[in-house]
């Protein structure tokens, strides 16, 4: 079953992505970066009697204070990446999350990649290439340069260091208390720091809510379903094997770009983005 509710979390997490995107051509990107995060909390709280509260320590709010700049960071940039380019171009880029572990890793563990790691890098690097292939008649470099043209890539690349380092500290908040515990506490947290965030940068874009209150609850309940099968589906199996199926949210949000974007060039990002899933599993896999 671990592999269905991974399945789910990817379908959720492209889903949430793509109706933020939607959500951004009528509405201030730090107004909407609050407003998918509050919205999500009702149906967070309304998990909480089914689960048990752990006991928590020093460390685990430690973690959280850690955490909380770097997410809120990452969860910005990614919202402007999302403005800034097509759907199809942005959220393939988060497979690189994995191979920037292997270098935070290494600093932070000594650990270094084996030969099935070092090929699911070359696929990876060999995925972002294609994403951009058709541009290759203009030259075999201008794929690359199409990356460092590409706004929304660029962002993203950030998104996916910053989540390198985030993911060595959500194990540490996860040990120090429980998945489920923490993925509802840290999205509540969330929302409650970014608060302030939206109320300074939007304070003239508030009245921006209104008309689009029905989009937001369906951003909140996505994203809250996201978090509640990614939680689930992490506690029944390996974290590497779960993280690995979820990423296939890249096909998803793929599809999404040409389903309600028309975006253009679907194939190349298609294989693109599966050839980054194949890199993504050499690396956490084997």
């Amino acid at each position: 079953m671990w592999i269905v509710y991974a399945l789910l979390s990817a379908f959720f997490s492209a889903t949430t992505e793509a109706l933020t995107k939607k959500s951004l051509a009528t509405t201030d990107e730090y107004l909407l970066t609050w407003l998918r995060h509050l919205f999500a909390i009702p149906f967070l709280i309304a998990i909480i009697p089914f689960i048990n509260i752990p006991r928590l320590d020093s460390t685990f709010w430690l973690t959280i204070l850690l955490l909380l700049p770097l997410e809120i960071t990452a969860i910005i940039l990614s919202i402007k990446a999302l403005k800034a380019s097509p759907l199809s171009l942005t959220i393939p880029f988060l497979a690189f999350t994995p191979l920037f572990l292997i270098l935070t890793s290494f600093l932070m563990l000594g650990e270094t990649p084996d030969i099935s790691g070092t090929i699911g890098i070359l696929l990876i690097a060999v995925g972002a290439y294609t994403l951009n292939i058709h541009s290759t008649k203009e030259g075999l470099l201008e794929p690359i340069k199409s990356i460092a043209k590409e706004r929304g890539s660029i962002l993203m690349l950030i998104v996916a260091f910053i989540y390198s380092i985030t993911s060595n500290l959500g194990k540490i908040a996860i040990l120090h208390s429980s998945p489920i515990f923490f993925g509802i506490v840290y999205y509540i947290i969330l929302a409650f720091v970014l608060t302030p965030i939206a109320v300074m940068k939007s304070n003239r874009h508030l009245h921006q809510i209104g008309p689009g209150l029905f989009n937001y609850c369906l951003i909140g309940l996505f994203l809250a379903l996201m978090i509640i099968f990614h939680v689930i589906a992490i506690t029944m199996t390996n974290v590497a094997y779960m993280i690995s199926v979820k990423r296939t949210s890249l096909l998803f949000s793929v599809g999404f770009g040409y389903l309600l974007f028309n975006e253009r060039n679907i194939t190349e990002r298609l294989l693109g983005s599966f050839l980054m899933i194949i890199g993504i599993m050499l690396i956490s896999l084997f």
